[in-house]
């Protein structure tokens, strides 16, 4: 299932979702998306989980947690 991640740090690495995402089961991909020009975050990401139930277990978990000082939100993204 792909996720999609929003209103992250600016500051926060693709290494640290994934690590954050990992706690919660398998993470086959992590695309932090960053800013053509100044190659700083955009504040969102897409995290591919392929085990579905740990991926629904990763959204219950971290949508509206504080991380970095950010309430996250993490949902199903669009196909």
């Amino acid at each position: 299932m792909k996720l999609l991640v929003r209103n992250l740090s600016r500051t926060i690495t693709e290494h640290e979702i994934r690590t954050l995402f990992t706690e919660h089961g398998k993470v086959a991909d992590c695309n932090l998306v960053l800013d053509k020009e100044t190659g700083q975050s955009k504040g969102f990401a897409f995290v591919e989980m392929p085990n579905d139930a740990e991926a629904s277990v990763a959204i219950k978990a971290l949508n509206q947690s504080t991380v970095d000082k950010r309430k996250i939100r993490v949902k199903k993204a669009d196909a």
